[in-house]
């Protein structure tokens, strides 16, 4: 069942992620890593210990201690440090993640703040790892962009490995958790393939496979939100990119489905609190 439907292309064709490796290598002593809007950060520990450190304020652990070799995943901007002895030689391969939108990619409201996760856990990663270390052990030419590259597979693929695995992944209440149901994942595709669609209650539940009725506790309780919102929100969502790459108000509202310009501007306005006209002007 969950591999009949692609959870994924549709939302990152989308919106974007592209990673950029930055630091291949041993760590000595201290490192900070500063938060940035639309700006996450991904690090595989290849080999030694060390602890990982954040601020008091009660999103993620003040410490961890690392001792196998681990991947780190900060999707959200989220400061944080490495402390190693440097007699130790913590091996490191780290990239920064950026999201297209920054704020208002889909991702970044439905990822954990923090992902800890043991390399021996993560099954599916080793060829992707091996191609990675072999680029990042030598100098060569376009190691760099091929690294970055890499980096994207990761991270492509450990989205994957949580959609399969949301129980370990300890998913939280959001899109990836509705993706993570293999019959909500057929709607919530539907929605990201088809945003224009003139979706109703019955289509919707229809598309899942279930009744009126259980399709919409079922959504209510993965996704935290009525299947309505959830749509309106992404079209939204949509209307942002439009808007920004210079599609007008008029076309954008033709694209995703409402009725007219103004429904569109209606809809934007209840779910930003600003007129698009507003927000683009706030971008300016």
């Amino acid at each position: 069942m969950k591999g009949t439907v692609d959870r994924l292309s549709a939302l990152l064709e989308q919106f974007r992620v592209q990673a950029h490796l930055f630091h291949a290598g041993p760590l000595c002593g201290l490192s900070h890593f500063d938060a940035q809007p639309g700006r996450g950060f991904l690090h595989v520990l290849r080999r030694g210990e060390l602890v990982v450190t954040h601020a008091a304020h009660g999103e993620v652990p003040e410490r961890i201690p690392l001792h196998e070799p681990t991947l780190l995943f900060y999707p959200r901007p989220l400061a944080h440090a490495f402390e190693n002895p440097p007699l130790d030689g913590a091996d490191f391969v780290c990239a920064t993640v950026d999201f297209q939108g920054r704020g208002s990619h889909p991702l970044l409201r439905a990822l954990p703040p923090l992902l800890v996760l043991p390399l021996r856990e993560v099954d599916g990663l080793e060829q992707t790892l091996a191609l990675l270390f072999a680029e990042t052990d030598r100098v060569r030419c376009g190691q760099r962009l091929l690294a970055s590259r890499l980096f994207d597979v990761l991270v492509l693929q450990l989205l994957r490995w949580l959609l399969d695995h949301p129980e370990q992944a300890w998913l939280p209440v959001g899109m990836l958790a509705g993706l993570a149901d293999p019959r909500l994942a057929r709607i919530l595709t539907g929605f990201h393939e088809q945003p224009g669609k003139g979706w109703n209650l019955q289509s919707m539940a229809q598309t899942a496979g279930m009744s009126r009725s259980a399709f919409a506790a079922r959504f209510k309780q993965c996704v935290g939100s009525t299947p309505a919102a959830y749509l309106q929100h992404w079209r939204i969502t949509l209307a942002q990119s439009l808007l920004i790459n210079g599609t007008s108000i008029k076309a954008a509202s033709h694209r995703l489905g409402f009725a007219s310009a103004a429904g569109l501007s209606r809809a934007f306005t209840q779910t930003l609190g600003v007129s698009p006209r507003q927000w683009l002007q706030a971008l300016a």
